[in-house]
């Protein structure tokens, strides 16, 4: 079999494989029978004259050509899923989908209001958001509009500041009761602190009066949200964006006039997506949000 005639349903097949480790949970992914992936396999395996996994007793194992095969499967997963997003309405309709990235912390405690002021204007638009620190990737069209805070640097994406975000010390009001309200940064470091654990590489960091590296860190975890509940649990100091902070009654600045660092938020997508209606809407909403909540 030429690998041209290689249909996208084979190498979707070997992906959802390569990411469940099973044929049946392969199966059961894309809402396909365990057989029909079987096929699928064996046929992408006979038309690439290779084998692709081999059984152990954990399930299939990739060999080495298929890991090498994976990169380029992934890249036309995010075509297939970007050409379903754009015939999913016509360019100038208010309808179809439009697929949204964001950090953990900005995905789970600030994008679902907006989100949801935006449906209410736009019911036809569905919305999907991705939750990764991991910049996905616009040119390769893995989501159509990113929140980042970081300005973006390739000439084809389209960008817009949406103001700068301050973080800073806070606790919750019951953890300040028990254990003090602390007068200096050195007064900071004597309590239990809430911060990362193998993400060391922080550059913001170095603006401090005192160095700050993992060993300082009571409670210790690389996922930003998880940090924003176990503060908002009450165990100890942390680190969170001063206009999150004032979202919730219980939380308290710890040393007000110390600004940790600052975040610029951008708003971003492709540039060619912007003679589509539904994109410019998204993009115009959460420039304008994303504004009114820096500003709060």
């Amino acid at each position: 079999m030429p690998h041209a005639s290689l249909s996208w349903e084979l190498y979707r097949s070997f992906l959802a494989v390569i990411r469940e480790g099973s044929l049946s949970g392969a199966a059961r992914a894309l809402g396909l029978t365990q057989p029909t992936v079987g096929r699928h396999i064996d046929a992408l395996e006979g038309g690439l004259g290779a084998p692709l996994f081999t059984r152990s007793q954990e399930g299939l194992a990739p060999t080495e050509g298929a890991l090498q095969l994976v990169p380029h499967a992934e890249a036309m997963a995010s075509a297939a899923e970007a050409l379903e997003r754009a015939a999913s309405g016509e360019a100038e309709e208010e309808k179809g989908t439009v697929r949204i990235t964001a950090s953990e912390v900005v995905g789970t405690e600030i994008l679902p209001a907006m989100l949801t002021r935006f449906r209410r204007l736009y019911p036809r638009i569905t919305t999907e958001l991705v939750i990764s620190n991991r910049n996905e990737d616009l040119i390769k069209h893995e989501a159509d509009i990113a929140v980042r805070m970081a300005r973006p640097t390739q000439s084809a994406l389209l960008a817009r500041k949406a103001g700068t975000l301050a973080l800073g010390f806070h606790a919750h009001r019951d953890y300040i009761a028990e254990s003090g309200m602390p007068e200096t940064i050195e007064d900071v470091l004597t309590h239990p602190l809430i911060g990362f654990d193998r993400r060391a590489s922080i550059r913001e960091l170095n603006a401090l009066p005192v160095p700050f590296d993992r060993t300082l860190f009571s409670f210790r975890c690389d996922n930003d949200a998880v940090q924003f509940a176990a503060l908002r649990a009450g165990f100890g100091i942390g680190v969170c964006q001063k206009a999150l902070a004032k979202k919730y009654a219980e939380l308290q600045p710890i040393l007000p006039g110390l600004t940790f660092f600052e975040l610029e938020a951008w708003i971003v997508m492709h540039e060619d997506l912007k003679t589509s209606r539904r994109m410019r809407l998204m993009f115009d909403h959460l420039a304008k949000e994303m504004q009114a909540y820096a500003r709060s």
